[in-house]
């Protein structure tokens, strides 16, 4: 599975080392107290923002895996506030896609049954195999909730996935989708699972009203030019600060989020 379909374990808040050298250098005793290579140091993920996003052009990426390597991805902090403010969905029977990460976080002693789907045998932690575009082996009116994060992308038949997503929902039973918008490709994922689709707000609500009641979806877009703009460049969370993820513009969608209920 690629980095980008996991989830990961990206942190609900940033840890305080991660809040940015702004916060970090008001607060306390002050820069003045610090030794000079604290401050040298706590600058430095600045400097690196304003080289990326505001000096020259820049022709190569910082990272080429949405910032894995350098901490949490910026879409990640987005698709987990998304989850952490429908975490009441998540309960009953849950299905969730190459790993049991969310349910279990969101979840808790709501969920009185995890199940994982893997489209390919060998994942330790599915606990069953199917596929959710074919609907192959896809149990029908089963699940109170189904976490879809970043899955969608990686189907071409988009219609006969949501179909199919809807038909495994029992009555009143909701999913909580991420896609991704303004976002790099899979290069990992693209030859093995695919990465076919980008997403804006209203795409994302016509696709499911093609199979849910349109007055039980609701869609949301996180992001802003500026973590647009780091996200792209591989920066990851830590690179930027609280006040950078408070604000939302639908211009600039990096995640598109839904939750769709099943009549």
């Amino acid at each position: 599975m690629s980095q980008r379909r996991s989830s990961s374990q990206a942190a609900d808040a940033l840890p305080e080392a991660s809040r940015g050298p702004v916060r970090a250098l008001v607060g306390g005793a002050g820069p003045l107290a610090a030794p000079l290579g604290s401050v040298r140091r706590r600058l430095r993920p600045l400097r690196l923002r304003r080289r990326m996003l505001l000096g020259a052009a820049q022709r190569h990426p910082v990272s080429r895996t949405w910032g894995f390597e350098r901490g949490t991805p910026i879409d990640r902090v987005l698709i987990e506030r998304f989850l952490a403010e429908h975490a009441a969905d998540v309960r009953g029977t849950v299905l969730e896609i190459g790993d049991p990460d969310y349910t279990r976080r969101y979840g808790g002693e709501r969920v009185t049954r995890s199940e994982v789907l893997h489209a390919v045998e060998g994942n330790p932690l599915a606990t069953f195999v199917g596929d959710l575009e074919q609907g192959t082996n896809v149990p029908r009116s089963h699940y109170d909730c189904i976490i879809l994060t970043e899955t969608l992308p990686t189907m071409f038949d988009l219609h006969a996935a949501v179909r199919n997503v809807h038909d495994a929902l029992a009555p009143g039973g909701v999913v909580l989708a991420t896609m991704g918008g303004l976002c790099p490709v899979d290069r990992e994922g693209r030859d093995s699972w695919g990465d076919y689709w980008r997403f804006t707000d209203r795409a994302a609500a016509r696709l499911f009203a093609t199979v849910f009641d349109p007055a039980d979806v609701e869609v949301r877009a996180y992001g802003n030019v500026l973590l647009a703009s780091a996200f792209l460049y591989g920066l990851a969370a830590e690179d930027m600060t609280p006040a950078d993820f408070a604000a939302d513009d639908e211009d600039f969608q990096i995640t598109v989020a839904v939750r769709a209920r099943k009549r």
